[in-house]
């Protein structure tokens, strides 16, 4: 997290609910040169969460990994005991409170009526429909999801969510915004989960599965995930992955899993019309993306300088301090 210029939008911020993740948009706001109100339930919890942000980043600082630049920015964050007082003048109101429908539409209808006409109101949620929520407000063309992941003054990765009444404009502003914050929005549909958790639930679901069925410990399957596939995450998503190793061999092992471990597993019909097309991936030219005749070296070249480098720095780290049980 770097201490950046300010951005041309938005020069104020207000963060609706100071608790682990809406503290931590705050301070990624307020390192980005957002002028930032953070509100909350009641004065104190206002205040209190105006003291963990500043706190927090003074602890980044004292350990090196931001500015200290960053920490005289978090102290600037002003704390609103009153939410109209709070988003009157701001140009993005960002609602982190519980994840509970009938809270969101009572803080966001709150938000709407104090809010300037042109302001853009989001909602961090993981798991509500955006459409949902959108549904008491009198303007929802300026209201969209924006699904941050902790911590969010560190990950990368934002899932920038319209609804059905989006203004097309209102997402273009919010995707520059973010990535001026130096962070990597991805505009994705409403639908359940949205992509990263609808990802991470079926994860987490077969390694469960792996502990259950005696295969493994949780701990050895975290290891297993860290180390073999997760290694590569950094880097690559799903898709290329399965480029680079062959549509081909992947029809083949997922008709193997859809044999051995039943129906959840299954051949996509498009792996089968790409590897029926001749469309294998990287050696191929062609897979889920379309490749130049220098890709399948250039790309092997690339993968291996990135694997090295993050391998050196895995060495350099030290251990992780976390135990885990089992």
């Amino acid at each position: 997290m770097r201490v950046r210029d300010s951005p041309a939008w938005p020069t104020t911020a207000t963060v609706v609910g100071g608790g682990r993740m809406g503290s931590g948009i705050a301070e990624a706001f307020a390192a980005g040169g957002v002028n930032v109100r953070l509100t909350d339930a009641t004065p104190e919890l206002a205040t209190a969460a105006r003291e963990r942000v500043i706190e927090r980043a003074r602890t980044h600082a004292d350990q090196g990994l931001v500015a200290p630049e960053a920490v005289q920015r978090a102290e600037a964050i002003q704390a609103h005991p009153e939410l109209a007082d709070a988003v009157a003048e701001a140009q993005l109101i960002l609602e982190a409170v519980t994840e509970r429908v009938e809270v969101k539409h009572e803080v966001l209808s709150a938000c709407e009526q104090a809010a300037a006409p042109d302001a853009v109101i989001a909602t961090n949620t993981s798991s509500l429909s955006v459409d949902e929520l959108a549904s008491p407000l009198q303007l929802p063309e300026r209201f969209l999801g924006m699904h941050w992941f902790n911590p969010p003054e560190w990950t990368p990765g934002v899932e920038v969510v319209p609804t059905e009444a989006t203004d097309e404009a209102v997402v273009e502003r919010v995707v520059e915004f973010l990535r001026g914050l130096g962070k990597y929005p991805s505009v994705v549909g409403a639908g359940v989960g949205f992509v990263a958790n609808r990802l991470q639930s079926a994860l987490l679901c077969e390694a469960v599965r792996c502990v259950e069925e005696g295969l493994a410990t949780p701990a050895e399957v975290d290891q297993v995930v860290r180390s073999c596939f997760g290694f590569r995450l950094p880097f690559f998503g799903p898709f290329q992955i399965a480029d680079m190793a062959g549509l081909d061999v992947y029809e083949a092992v997922l008709e193997q899993h859809r044999q051995g471990l039943g129906e959840r597993f299954f051949v996509p019909e498009t792996v089968r019309e790409l590897v029926a097309d001749g469309s294998t991936g990287t050696s191929a030219g062609a897979g889920f993306y379309s490749y130049g005749e220098d890709a399948p070296e250039r790309i092997l070249r690339e993968r291996d300088e990135r694997y090295a480098a993050l391998a050196e720095l895995l060495e350099r780290l030290p251990p992780q301090r976390f135990e885990p049980g089992g």
